[in-house]
């Protein structure tokens, strides 16, 4: 089934076009559904976490990517460095408001992911 460009630019919510290579959203999307900054967001979503606990929470992740990660998300406002001004640095993540907001938009798709991935990818 071929669709429209038309029938894309009219689907609900997305009017402003996000499928424009140039679309600022296209740079937020990568950020936010990146594997490392879904599983960063994730982590945060439940509590503060200083950067030894999401190393050691998220598998697999080499340092630089999480320092990568961490520092794009701040960026982005999604997520907040506090530093505390003590020996030795004491350095602790949460997510804003905005996070807090992309996290519960991130949950249903996880969970779809995790109930699904099985099946799918011992299908291929």
């Amino acid at each position: 089934m071929v669709v429209s460009e038309s029938a894309l630019r009219d689907i609900p919510g997305l009017e402003g076009g996000v499928f424009p290579a140039q679309c600022p959203s296209r740079t937020l999307l990568d950020h936010v559904t990146s594997k490392w900054g879904v599983l960063v967001l994730l982590a945060l979503g439940s509590e503060t976490m200083r950067w030894s606990e999401l190393r050691r929470c998220i598998e697999g992740i080499s340092e630089k990517m999480l320092a990568q990660t961490l520092k794009t998300l701040e960026a982005d406002g999604l997520v907040r460095r506090v530093a505390q001004p003590v020996v030795p640095p004491h350095v602790e993540y949460n997510l804003t408001e905005a996070g807090r907001e992309v996290h519960g938009h991130l949950l249903p798709l996880m969970r779809w992911v995790g109930t699904n991935a099985d099946r799918i990818i011992s299908a291929r």
